[in-house]
């Protein structure tokens, strides 16, 4: 089980959940963040500072956002446009910097614009 970032952290980017992750598993693409399934110990510090309430267990997920579970691991397992493998385990964000890409799915998205 994993916390999953959802729809409404993309074009927000807050970082509130990145400075109280105690493991460092939330890692920072262009547009969103993602959790790294195999890197989250669920202590959930991180879901209750998401500003947009963005942040779900896996279970909790709604309906309407399910395809983010599957699209958060993606952003790991899979290879990004631009990259030439995939992330894998880093072992921190930090470590890591932000990431020139998306996944598909949130690269597909129209720009959320903030009011």
């Amino acid at each position: 089980m994993t916390y999953v970032i959802a729809q409404p952290c993309v074009d927000v980017k807050d970082r509130a959940c990145v400075q109280e992750c105690p493991v460092d598993c939330i890692y920072e693409g262009e547009r969103t963040l993602y959790i790294h399934p195999d890197e989250c110990v669920d202590c959930g510090a991180c879901e209750p500072v998401c500003p947009v309430e963005a942040i779900f267990y896996e279970d909790d997920l709604p309906d309407h956002w399910a395809p983010y579970l599957a699209d958060n691991a993606a952003f790991f397992s899979e290879v990004l446009p631009g990259r030439e493998e995939p992330l894998g385990s880093p072992g921190g964000a930090a470590r890591l910097g932000t990431v020139d890409a998306d996944t598909p799915l949130v690269a597909g998205l129209p720009v959320q614009v903030q009011a």
